[in-house]
């Protein structure tokens, strides 16, 4: 079966105008609907899958008889989830499993797909077979994921054991008390690796991805542990047990002090149960990996965060600058150098709100890095966000802009004009991003801003028609769907061999040209010359 990428390097200039025409949001429904019932494989691919649809196209696409076609509908990351929802119980297991993996887009940096409904949740986690759940955990609703262990429905209580290691003491004792026998097997499987005794009987003696997960999240034994210690079966292995909570305190000592500083860098980094001695000692590690990750520690006293904010590493002084325990006069003191050539971007939904005071006091602090932790809050108080959207931090200006749901139109294109890293289209994706005065930036040096006057109605037709022939690709593209863009060059570039596919999204594009296309499935345009 040919892929989607396949289908599309397959399509010939006649199916990608078509294609073109199955994107343009001013195609009528009955247009789209002929394109449903008549166009080929890569046409209905477009429809189904890169783009919202009305109602009754959406009908249409339900009830399709091509199992494909219904299959990109399915993984549409545009249309409203519970419409994909109604493919649920689908006939094609094809279909239903690609329900199950969600939205995919060929558009960069899309954020998180927006979660089904709850109660078709439920529904695919009881009548779908294991291996098309693989990936639904990411089209859960939080709220769900949160009730999964005490649902009313058994097979969601078994499912939602997958949280084991976040749960109380209670959750857990109620699962292995579940009156379902499939509920109670499956707490049963998660608690044995709880169990030290059964962990060491499982331990693989080579590496591989069973041990190091064993090493690293499971109760380890005695023996376990005196194993790694003296004949270690891979390079990694005291770094995993490093990290491990159920690590008994004199191992915790003994590899404060081992000789890869790896190690002594995870200890440094993950043991809140670092004794006073050995945490002193790692503050003077000669690894500064070592010494940035202790400056983390909750418990450094008054001599060694003093100690690390004079580090000749600037990284160390970073990392010690934001501990928590100093006041602001204390941390203004340090030299510190904060980056801004680093991901940006967008931290999801399902990121726990914190503390309002406390993100009120991060937001408040002379510290950016501080101040872009607060940023990152979708429910920053509408004063912290007129506040930070102006903060002279590249980082903070930028994590507001990507995260916050009401992020000023002015902060969104402030952003992506000034950062270029990571998720800087997704900016444009964001509700506010504004389209007014986007014709300024026609000329500009980076295409990707010239792109944006593409966005501007307000784009005099001469420059559309100018930016067609861009150096760019993408600004090509972009101003291809220009509706100013005059009608003769329209027409021409129907008949361009790169540009026929943007140019038929074009909503200016004539109804009689659309039913033309129609007509002739897409083949009435020569090749230009």
């Amino acid at each position: 079966m040919r892929t989607p990428g396949r289908i599309w390097e397959d399509a010939d200039l006649p199916t990608r105008r078509l294609a073109g025409l199955a994107l343009n949001p001013s195609a009528p429904p009955d247009v789209l609907l002929r394109l449903l019932a008549e166009a080929p494989l890569a046409v209905r691919m477009v429809l189904c899958r890169d783009r919202d649809l009305p109602v009754s196209v959406v009908d249409a696409v339900i009830e399709h008889p091509d199992r494909r076609t219904r299959g990109f509908f399915a993984v549409n990351p545009h249309v409203d989830p519970a419409q994909r929802a109604r493919l649920v119980d689908d006939p094609e297991w094809f279909v239903r499993a690609h329900l199950a993996e969600g939205p995919r887009t060929t558009e960069p940096d899309w954020p998180r797909p927006r979660p089904l409904p709850d109660a078709t949740v439920v529904r695919m986690l009881v009548t779908y077979e294991a291996e098309h759940l693989w990936s639904l955990y990411r089209q859960m609703s939080a709220e769900l994921v949160r009730a999964l262990p005490a649902h009313p429905v058994a097979e969601a209580r078994r499912h939602g054991v997958f949280r084991w290691t976040w749960m109380s003491g209670a959750e857990r004792a109620a699962l292995l008390a579940d009156p379902d026998e499939r509920v109670r097997e499956a707490a049963r499987a998660c608690a044995r690796y709880d169990d030290p005794a059964w962990v060491e009987s499982e331990l693989p003696d080579r590496p591989c991805h069973s041990r190091s997960h064993l090493l690293l999240h499971s109760a380890l034994s005695r023996a376990v542990v005196d194993g790694v210690l003296t004949s270690p079966a891979g390079e990694d292995d005291k770094a995993m047990i490093a990290r491990n909570p159920t690590l008994p305190p004199d191992a915790v000592v003994l590899l404060a002090a081992d000789p890869d500083p790896k190690v002594r860098q995870e200890i440094a980094g993950r043991r809140a149960d670092l004794p006073p001695a050995e945490r002193h000692a790692l503050v003077a590690d000669p690894h500064p990996n070592v010494r940035r990750a202790v400056a983390r520690h909750p418990d450094l006293d008054a001599d060694e965060r003093r100690t690390l904010a004079a580090d000749p590493d600037p990284r160390v002084r970073l990392a010690v600058s934001v501990h928590p325990s100093f006041s602001e006069e204390e941390r203004a003191r340090i030299d510190y150098t904060v980056q801004t050539d680093c991901r940006l971007g967008a931290f999801g939904e399902g990121r726990t709100p914190r503390d309002p005071e406390a993100v009120r006091q991060d937001a408040l602090s002379g510290h950016p890095l501080l101040r872009r932790e607060a940023a990152k809050e979708r429910t920053l108080a509408p004063d912290l966000v007129t506040r930070l959207a102006d903060d002279d931090d590249l980082g903070v200006r930028v994590l507001l802009a990507q995260n916050h749901p009401d992020a000023p139109p002015a902060l969104l294109l402030r952003s992506f004009l000034e950062y270029t890293g990571p998720e800087r289209a997704r900016l444009t994706t964001r509700p506010n991003f504004p389209r007014a005065g986007l014709a300024a930036y026609a000329d500009h040096a980076d295409p990707q801003v010239r792109a944006l006057a593409a966005r501007d109605p307000e784009t005099p037709p001469a420059t559309v028609e100018r930016f067609t022939g861009d150096p760019d690709p993408q600004v090509r593209a972009a101003f291809a769907r220009h509706p100013n863009l005059p009608p003769v060059r329209l027409a021409h570039l129907l008949a361009d061999e790169e540009l026929a596919h943007p140019a038929a999204a074009n909503p200016a594009l004539p109804p009689a040209t659309m039913n033309r296309l129609l007509a002739s499935q897409g083949r009435d345009f020569p090749v230009a010359g």
